[in-house]
């Protein structure tokens, strides 16, 4: 499959879409006025949540945690939360933070998940942006080679911050998880109390402390398998997250 690529400045890209964050690029979005919203997916240890192919690159970005008597993994992702257009998005859909723009949006229209092949399809990009341009992957093989580097530099990005994310996580009272596949839950932290935390907890070292989640789910069903694992699932309706379903209706 040989895939070509050129951006046409349409700004769907940058329109009502989460673009997750580095820590550093978390704090630089809070320092610029933005919101942060904070989206949380686990699965068991036993596999519950994970399809079997996908569990090296879920556990490499994960937080080993407790959930009553089962271990679990919880991946946290700092994302910046845009309804609507991108707040650095101009009149002309020219990005006003181009230089220090975010990883993920310099790596678009590649995907950061090695389990998830570009799929043109389902991208926002008009026709005309795959129709000229210069060779992005040849013979399903992606060629250009500064956005190789960009996307590991993401998924290493993920694997440095985990302990952190959840240390933060901690300070700010977040604790309950969907199951991966079933759904996330999803946070909407006040940027002052998150910005005095994420600088708090900068630089310092993180233990391994195997913290204590619940898990937020879609139905009866899943949490009786949830519950059959040994884990905690969540019983009081959300006050502080929004649980966010990817179950069929």
């Amino acid at each position: 499959m040989n895939t070509t690529f050129s951006c046409v400045g349409c700004g769907k890209c940058c329109t009502d879409h989460h673009v997750p964050l580095t820590l550093a690029e978390a704090r630089m979005w809070a320092s610029d006025g933005g919101q942060v919203i904070v989206l949380v997916e686990g699965f068991l240890a036993n596999g519950l949540g994970l399809p079997v192919q996908q569990r090296e690159h879920a556990e490499r970005r994960s937080v080993v945690v407790r959930s009553g008597a089962s271990e679990a993994y919880v991946a946290i992702t700092f994302a910046a939360y845009n309804v609507g257009p991108c707040r650095n998005l101009d009149q002309d859909n020219l990005c006003r933070i181009y230089e220090r723009r975010p990883l993920v949006c310099r790596i678009y229209p590649m995907e950061i998940n090695p389990h998830i092949p570009l799929n043109t399809a389902v991208k926002e990009c008009p026709p005309e942006s795959w129709e000229k341009g210069p060779d992005l992957i040849i013979g399903g093989e992606l060629v250009d080679q500064e956005l190789v580097g960009l996307i590991q530099r993401s998924r290493q990005a993920d694997r440095d911050d985990i302990q952190t994310k959840d240390a933060i996580c901690a300070l700010l009272g977040i604790r309950t998880t969907a199951l991966k596949g079933d759904g996330f839950t999803a946070y909407l932290p006040d940027m002052t109390a998150f910005a005095t935390v994420l600088d708090q907890v900068a630089g310092q070292t993180q233990t391994d402390r195997r913290s204590e989640w619940l898990f937020h789910v879609s139905g009866d069903d899943i949490a009786g398998q949830v519950l059959a694992a040994g884990a905690n699932v969540a019983t009081d309706a959300p006050l502080t997250y929004a649980f966010i379903s990817l179950r069929a209706a």
